[in-house]
């Protein structure tokens, strides 16, 4: 059929002569709430947060999204949050930032050392009167350098934004990793205020700088480490994306949190095993003496016979070693941050 101007007028006329006004639009068959729009595409998630209670009461929210970097998945982290306090009590609490280790390239939120039960651990810190926060980071596959730097003091900003709604003094706030882990946590709370280091300008409009730290069997000197072995790439290559050696000077000090130390750095706890092959023992000592001279508290706790992880020749030495450095490190928590 050949398509004259007056048919073509005549299908539109039908067209518009059907349409439905938005006006008369039929009764919605879902609830209203579930049919509200933006003004734009939505992205962010908006999968229900999934709720656990753990033993001394701590309400424990899974899977947060604190980030949402453009072009990387969502980045989250659990939260332990403390029972109420006693009536009249201030309902802020101090915050713990717990850093997964994995050599920047694996590892995840609920996991460290040989603690079979990591989850259980931050819930029982918790208990004792903290707000707890484990947080996932963009790894070396994802991102260079200094990108989960700057994912982990987007978290920090992000929290201390919801300090209201999660019972959190923004005052008082400690970091803690182990391994890279260590790093990342060293790195916050050597770094306040490095514009080098500054996370993206969209992020929460709060301080990403910290009160204290506290360190299990960290990396603080990148150049300390062993280089590649054969053709692979090492873990500090990876993060970086370049090797040591290759790498720009500026680029491996601002990942060096031991040549980054001044008498602004807050306190720190260090725990580390002597016969530790990962991140040689040698890179807290180096830490700890660097602190102390520029007049910042310092411990080093040194596990004879322990390798990295807290893992020694036994069961016995493992659980032994484990079980001091948690039972160190909630009273340095305490000790620095003491709750009611």
């Amino acid at each position: 059929m050949k398509l004259t101007a007056a048919r073509v007028r005549a299908l539109l006329a039908g067209a518009l002569c059907c349409a439905l006004p938005y006006a008369a639009l039929p009764a919605a068959i879902l609830p209203p709430e579930l049919l509200q729009t933006g003004a734009r595409g939505v992205v962010e998630d908006h999968y229900p947060v999934r709720q656990v209670v753990f033993a001394g009461g701590v309400n424990s929210l899974a899977d947060v999204v604190y980030s949402q970097p453009g072009g990387f998945r969502p980045l989250t982290l659990d939260l332990y949050l403390p029972p109420a306090g006693k009536a009249g009590a201030r309902p802020d609490r101090p915050l713990v930032v717990f850093i997964h280790g994995g050599g920047w390239a694996s590892g995840h939120a609920r996991h460290s050392g040989a603690f079979q039960n990591w989850p259980g651990i931050l819930a029982a810190i918790a208990a004792r009167g903290y707000v707890v926060a484990s947080l996932n980071h963009r790894l070396s596959s994802e991102a260079k350098f200094p990108a989960a730097i700057q994912d982990v003091k987007v978290a920090i900003r992000w929290l201390r934004s919801r300090s209201a709604e999660y019972g959190i003094d923004k005052a008082h706030v400690l970091v803690w990793g182990g391994s890279s882990g260590g790093e990342l946590a060293a790195l916050a709370a050597t770094s306040c205020n490095e514009p080098a280091l500054a996370p993206p300008a969209n992020a929460p409009a709060e301080s990403d700088c910290v009160q204290a730290a506290l360190l299990w069997y960290p990396i603080v000197d990148l150049a300390g480490l062993p280089g590649p072995q054969g053709a692979a790439p090492s873990s500090q290559g990876r993060y970086l994306g370049c090797e040591v050696p290759d790498c720009p000077p500026e680029t491996v000090r601002l990942a060096s949190p031991g040549l980054q130390v001044t008498a602004r750095t807050p306190p720190m706890l260090i725990i580390h095993g002597s016969d530790d092959t990962t991140a040689p023992v040698q890179q807290s000592i180096n830490l700890d003496a660097a602190l102390k001279k520029a007049g910042v508290r310092s411990e080093l706790i040194v596990l004879p016979g322990i390798g990295h992880q807290f893992v020694g020749k036994s069961l016995e030495a493992t659980h032994e070693a484990s079980v001091l450095a948690i039972t160190r490190s909630i009273e340095f928590i305490e000790s620095v941050f003491p709750v009611p």
